[in-house]
């Protein structure tokens, strides 16, 4: 009979010695919270109710801290009667809670609301009967709106057994300010490939907030600083040779767009900024720059900085190494260098006539996929628009540019803020790429109009037609995404909190969206993520870079025993090589070579799931492409460890037990 142990398996054999001295303080090691079942690293949590207490012991009545920060996330460190010992952090408890005053948290699975770009607020309901119940009635559309109207003509009111017990907010967003955690207890397939979710909706930001279920008609009243909703617009531009009809022509839009704003009292309200990028300077010097910012935002009252800047912006003299260009760069240098903080509304306009360099290649600055970008823009609440000029001189490029552009500006809603310009000739090319950035322009400007004059925008109406014309889709991405944009200025304004629940049933995608189109994939009202800590998200970063190191070698040299170079790999990092028995039956996760925490998640991944003989199976280009989704994470997680403003504590005071909203299309 073969004998494994799986703790020391790599993981354990690796982390155990780069991992255990990077963080937690040596004395904290003498005592940890309690393991999750058949686990080693994965600790028990539990989310706190309104009014819950700390205690001093696991009996008596000495309390400790009163009321405890409702819905707060805790660990586990001891169970005795009807208490838990418990704790914010992992380097020591602070008292003993009721088990009744907390609901256990099994899963590090939690949803994130989506844009509403294009759906209805989420109900939640008392339990999953009643969510079942409506998503079988003969009329779901129906059935929502008719409960949604008795909820906002109840105010408190509505009979104990109501179905619902909550609403998302419907005059606005949740606030991004107000950090929120929706946690997972179950997931259940159903309905066309929709889910129903058992959450717990947590919201330690809640103390300001108009409340979950808040449709207040003066959500448009004048509140503080941000009673104003300002607009940055920023044009992100290739700047490569074959691009000079198009600088010509962003220059010319933006003359244009000031003129209008001039004629608008509310048009000092948007600004405008410009970054060009090129490619890798590393490869050909002569392009002078990779990206650059041309200027940073400008209102029409400051126009001619702006069009001055522009205005001696030149295409490249010589030709990048590469057909794709290092679009990333640009986008990357547009959210760091600009000055964001000032604008409720963030828009930017991407416009290239290549795609872009892909995650991993050895020349991108930033070394993200257009999924790790995509995530990197969501972080930073800004809406992209991809501009793809398609130049019949590239062809060959198209279908790849326009594959990465639409995975980089995908909505909510299914649809993606891309636009295709026909540039057969160079003429026809900037008549469509003016007609669609004069639409984007004045769309853009009716949110900042409705919002200053108190008028909430309409519901963005959904569209049928096939083919839009350039025009047609820059005004349907400008509706959708400013009417987005409205919801979350007001949601941030106002403070409105996720809802206040225990537990309740959702489903994760529009209900009334099941019966307009029955083949329509479903409009995703949230989306999962995984609550990771620093030093979980430290350790899977070093885990990947192991499992990369060894795959490269491996794809390299033409070795398929992925398994062996991993081994290999590992016992550089460790005094017994010996201990590595690695099963090729198992995925990588199961031997212990990625975190534990990624095992039960309900959604699996090519990276997590692989094993030995799923590797011999990959052709050249399958390796190829598992090694740059890994460089990708690799890249985004860096940016992860770099961000400043979207980490919780939770009271935690050791920084390794502060938590990220790690998307699940981010984890191998």
């Amino acid at each position: 009979m073969r004998t494994t142990n799986p703790i020391l398996l790599a993981l354990a054999a690796v982390l155990a010695l780069i991992a255990s001295t990077a963080f937690l303080p040596q004395a904290a090691q003498a005592r940890t919270p309690l393991t999750q079942p058949g686990k080693t690293s994965v600790f028990q949590r539990v989310v706190t109710h309104p009014g819950a207490k700390l205690y001093a012991g696991p009996s008596g009545n000495q309390i400790v801290q009163d009321p405890v920060k409702t819905f707060t996330v805790m660990y586990i460190y001891d169970r005795q009667g009807t208490r838990l010992e418990v704790g914010p952090g992992s380097s020591g408890s602070k008292g003993w809670i009721e088990s009744g005053e907390v609901t256990e948290w099994p899963q590090a699975i939690t949803m994130l609301f989506t844009d509403r770009t294009g759906r209805e607020p989420v109900l939640f309901f008392r339990d999953r009967n009643a969510l079942e119940s409506t998503m079988q009635a003969a009329s779901v559309g129906e059935k929502v709106r008719t409960l949604e109207a008795q909820m906002a003509q109840g105010q408190g009111r509505l009979p104990p057994d109501f179905p619902v017990v909550a609403t998302e907010p419907a005059a606005t967003a949740v606030s991004e300010k107000n950090f929120y955690l929706l946690p997972v207890m179950s997931i259940e397939d159903r309905y066309r490939g929709m889910k129903l979710v058992e959450v717990a909706s947590i919201n330690p930001g809640l103390g300001k907030g108009i409340g979950a279920d808040s449709s207040s008609t003066d959500a448009l009243a004048p509140a503080g600083k941000e009673a104003d909703l300002r607009t940055g617009f920023a044009f992100v531009i290739d700047t490569t040779i074959s691009m000079k009809p198009y600088i010509d022509q962003t220059l010319k839009l933006v003359r244009h767009l000031y003129d209008e704003l001039e004629k608008n009292p509310h048009g000092d309200k948007i600004a405008f900024a410009v970054v060009a990028f090129r490619s890798s300077t590393k490869r050909t010097p002569e392009l002078g720059y990779t990206a650059q910012t041309i200027c940073d935002f400008t209102t029409v009252r400051d126009r001619a900085r702006l069009e001055a800047a522009l205005a001696k912006v030149e295409e490249a003299a010589v030709s990048t190494h590469d057909v794709n260009e290092d679009a990333f760069a640009g986008i990357q240098e547009a959210v760091d260098r600009l000055s964001w903080e000032r604008y409720g509304s963030r828009v930017m306009v991407l416009i290239s006539d290549a795609g872009p360099l892909g995650a991993g290649d050895p020349e991108s600055r930033t070394g993200m996929s257009p999924e790790a970008m995509a995530d990197y823009l969501r972080t930073n609440n800004i809406y992209l628009t991809a501009v793809h000029i398609k130049n019949p001189k590239a062809a060959q490029n198209h279908k790849y540019a326009a594959e990465s552009y639409q995975t980089l500006a995908r909505q909510s809603d299914n649809q993606t803020s891309y636009i295709a310009i026909d540039a057969t000739t160079s003429a026809k090319g900037a008549t469509s790429f003016d007609r669609a950035g004069r639409e984007l322009g004045k769309t853009y400007g009716e949110v900042v109009t409705f919002t200053a004059e108190g008028r909430l925008l309409p519901t963005p109406k959904p569209v049928t037609k096939k083919n839009l014309s350039p025009e047609e889709e820059a005004r349907r991405i400008a509706e959708s995404t400013g009417y987005a944009m409205q919801l979350q200025f007001l949601g941030n304004r106002q403070g409105a909190t996720a809802p206040q629940v225990v537990r309740a049933w959702i489903a994760d995608a529009d209900l009334e969206k099941l019966e307009k189109d029955p083949n329509a994939a479903p409009i995703l009202a949230v989306e999962p993520a995984v609550l990771l800590t620093k030093s979980q998200l430290s350790n899977l970063y070093r885990q990947l870079k192991l499992i990369l190191q060894a795959s490269e070698e491996a794809f390299l040299n033409g070795n398929t025993d992925l398994f062996s170079q991993i081994r290999s790999a590992a016992a550089q990092m460790t005094r017994d090589p010996g201990q590595f028995a690695l099963d090729p039956g198992r995925n990588l996760v199961e031997n212990g070579l990625l975190d534990e925490v990624l095992s039960d998640l309900p959604y699996k991944s090519a990276i997590s799931g692989l094993t030995q003989k799923d590797w011999e199976d990959m052709s050249t280009g399958d390796r190829d492409v598992f090694n740059r989704r890994l460089k990708g994470l690799l890249a985004r997680y860096e940016e992860y460890d770099r961000d400043r403003t979207h980490w919780e504590s939770f009271g935690a005071s050791d920084p390794n037990d502060w938590v990220y909203r790690v998307p699940l299309s981010m984890l191998p």
